[in-house]
């Protein structure tokens, strides 16, 4: 019997033991034993193997980041939820990890650490309420002080990237009153300098940066961080420190194209120190030889064109420009774009060509990414300059067609028959040129006779592909033809119409001379019928009565007092604009919008000049009673009060007043914080709240002025299309009375 049971008790003593064991190494027991089991399991399985997801993920995001060198490089690598995608699996199984720390190993010293990690996953992944709350969990529940740290520097990163800048400085106040390690050292001054450089606080950012680099080992992740301190010093004009920056890349292993763009902007800064260095002997043929930059051409000439600019070689800047935009490729339309807008600018600041202009805004625009910080900003330009181009081109045809109006009628008529004959003569030279080289490529490549291919290199290309030609084409196109509908014989629908309206006002005779082209490929010949018919459709056009010219002058009117609100509220050229509402009080004394324009002129004006004052005694004692004169009368009190309130305040402030049947009041109040909050956002919804008021108070004339006045003054306002109905509504109303 004995023998038999002894088996039995072993089992049960061996069971008794492993329970023994088990209850001792409970996650929750303190006992040496028990958090050693635990630290083991912790370290070596779940914690160990989300580390590795993590820096696995890490290096595929670093990996396929693509740097934009035609931007600041963050000093850090953005946590963005796109850029996480791929490396979706890798996170989610590091949150998996990390979490089963948390669930079975609470007595590990490895529990911090797990939740760092499944804070930072969910943050690469976009899940930011997660991700934050378990940063914050270990700032308030963490059992060891670095590791503490370590979630607070991670949370400031996470702040920086939500631009809450403010909870970022808290985290970084605090941070620096604790003892850190040597890598919490580090991280935090990465991390610090990555706030200011994000908040564009560059000089103390760099300061920071050149504190952290002896701490840097040499790695590419070091060479772009010294790329990012001389992009910094570059934006603070301290060029010699830059290139020393740009010189320490090289020292750091950089890729192939970091160390590219290092030498490019080192080369630009040594020009931009020594004014009388030649260019020829900076090197830039050399680079365009070297095969290995048949990809970076494109920047090589951008370069060469901002260097010729700023020595004010335009035209040498203009044709560096358009050689790095052909030799953009298709990896590069980045490029291309920050070269259309280069282009862009220089043709409307220097060379004052707003057509051009316009179509390079719009090919950027095309090309331009929409996460790109410029895109907002261009594409508010473009629509600024459609209307402006449409405006300018008014201006310039009444002045082209007025200058032809005051000749008299003999030498009007030999004028135009002489603009007709010298078009004609240049359009069929144009003719015989096109035939002789599409002859010549024909002759030169015989397998292939399309005249619509453009060859870049070994690369060729439809024409159409260019956005800038094809933005080209069409203005040219618009300037000869005008708008026309698809029909036959459109060549010959009122072919003058347009004749003078793609000249830019430089030449009245140039604009007449755009009609000539429309002739047939034989050519046209004094007296006859066809010529006539030019002649004729051409004068048509030519304001010759009273009438005809009176027209003309309120369109150029108009169009003058429109230019010159696009330049002070789209364009923000306040100069521009004082001289342009000038030119309309000059050439139009009894101008209908002389009130305004007094008003517009005294914004214009910065407060320390003495016009300011002027215009506004002007418009006190020319209209007194008007709104403007209010308006300005109380603009000083407003300023002194309103702009040091919250806009949002006012606002519910007047409008609490308006809705509980307080408009005269809420009337008063609106006229004197509006002009404090000119500019701001708030503004067209304090003015169309006034307009409101005003119906309440001054009648349906009052009102309908009030609304005439808002649609001149804010007409990119979201609120413009109701505005509009209501006048419509208001138009009806009194038209019944």
């Amino acid at each position: 019997m004995a023998d038999r049971l002894a088996p039995h008790f072993r089992r049960t003593a061996l069971l008794i033991t492993t329970t023994c064991l088990l209850a001792a190494c409970s996650q929750f027991s303190s006992r040496p034993g028990a958090t050693t089991f635990h630290n083991i399991s912790a370290r070596y399985n779940a914690y160990f193997m989300a580390e590795q997801d993590m820096m696995e993920a890490e290096f595929a995001m670093r990996k396929a980041f693509k740097e934009d060198y035609n931007q600041l490089l963050p000093i850090l690598l953005p946590m963005d939820s796109l850029l996480s995608l791929p490396v979706k699996p890798q996170l989610q199984d590091a949150i998996k990890k990390a979490s089963i720390v948390a669930e079975k190993h609470q007595n590990s010293k490895w529990l911090d650490n797990s939740y760092i990690i499944l804070g930072k996953s969910r943050l690469y992944l976009g899940e930011w309420a997660d991700g934050l709350e378990a940063l914050r969990y270990v700032y308030a529940n963490g059992r060891d002080e670095n590791d503490k740290n370590n979630a607070l520097i991670l949370l400031m990163r996470a702040y920086i990237v939500r631009k809450d800048y403010s909870n970022a400085l808290g985290v970084a106040e605090y941070l620096s009153q604790q003892p850190l390690n040597k890598s919490a050292v580090k991280d935090f001054y990465l991390t610090k300098a990555y706030l200011h450089q994000q908040n564009g606080e560059y000089l103390t950012s760099v300061a920071i940066l050149e504190e952290t680099f002896p701490l840097l080992k040499k790695s590419i992740e070091t060479a772009r961080i010294h790329f990012a301190a001389a992009q910094m010093y570059d934006r603070l004009g301290q060029y010699a420190l830059a290139n020393k920056h740009y010189r320490s890349v090289s020292k750091n292993r950089p890729d192939y194209d970091l160390g590219f763009y290092s030498s490019m902007n080192s080369l630009q800064n040594e020009v931009v120190l020594n004014p009388k260095k030649d260019l020829s002997s900076v090197g830039f043929d050399r680079m365009l030889r070297d095969r290995k930059n048949d990809d970076l051409k494109d920047r090589i000439y951008f370069t060469m064109g901002l260097l010729a600019e700023h020595r004010k070689q335009i035209p040498e800047a203009v044709a560096y420009l358009q050689k790095g935009a052909a030799a953009s490729k298709g990896k590069n339309l980045e490029q291309k774009a920050y070269t259309y807008l280069q282009l862009a600018r220089i043709h409307y600041e220097s060379l004052e060509n707003f057509e051009k202009s316009k179509a390079y805004y719009d090919s950027a625009l095309a090309i331009l990414p929409q996460q790109a910080p410029e895109y907002r900003l261009v594409a508010d330009r473009k629509r600024a300059l459609d209307s402006f181009v449409s405006q300018y081109t008014i201006v310039s045809t009444e002045d082209s067609l007025q200058k032809l109006a005051r000749m008299n009628p003999a030498a009007l008529d030999n004028k135009i028959d002489a603009i007709i004959e010298e078009k004609e003569k240049q359009r069929l030279a144009e003719e015989e040129k096109a035939k002789k080289a599409l002859l010549a490529a024909q002759n030169a490549n015989p397998q292939n006779n399309s005249p619509n291919l453009l060859s870049n290199g070994n690369e060729r290309r439809w024409e159409l592909y260019d956005p800038a030609q094809i933005n080209q084409g069409k203005i040219e196109f618009k300037r000869t033809w005008g708008n026309r509908q698809l029909e036959d014989d459109w060549r010959r629908s009122s072919r003058p119409l347009r004749s003078i309206a793609g000249n830019n006002g430089n030449n009245a005779a140039d604009s007449s001379a755009s009609v000539a082209g429309t002739a047939a490929s034989t050519g046209m010949k004094k007296g006859d019928p066809e010529w006539q018919e030019v002649h004729d459709l051409l004068k048509k056009n030519i304001p010759l009565t009273d009438q005809q010219f009176a027209d003309s002058q309120k369109k150029k009117e108009d169009a003058l007092y429109n230019l010159g609100k696009i330049y002070r509220f789209d364009l923000k050229e306040s100069q521009r604009a004082i001289i342009t509402f000038e030119r309309v009080l000059a050439d139009f004394p009894k101008t209908q919008y002389k009130d305004e324009i007094y008003y517009l002129l005294y914004l214009s004006y910065e407060d320390n000049n003495q016009n300011k004052s002027a215009w506004k005694d002007k418009l006190l004692s020319e209209y007194p009673t008007s709104t403007y004169a209010r308006l300005v009368s109380k603009s000083t009190d407003a300023a002194g009060s309103a702009n040091s309130g919250n806009p949002v305040k006012e606002y519910e402030a007047v409008y609490k007043l308006y809705t509980d049947g307080n408009f005269t009041k809420a009337l008063e109040d609106i006229e004197q914080n509006l002009p404090a909050y000119k500019g701001s956002s708030m503004e067209d919804k304090f003015a169309l709240l006034r307009v409101f008021l005003i119906g309440k108070v001054r009648g349906k004339e009052a009102y309908s002025q009030a609304i005439t006045e808002f649609i001149r003054l804010y007409p990119s306002s979201i609120y413009l299309p109701r505005l509009k109905e209501m006048q419509e509504l208001n138009s009806l109303s009194m038209g019944k009375r």
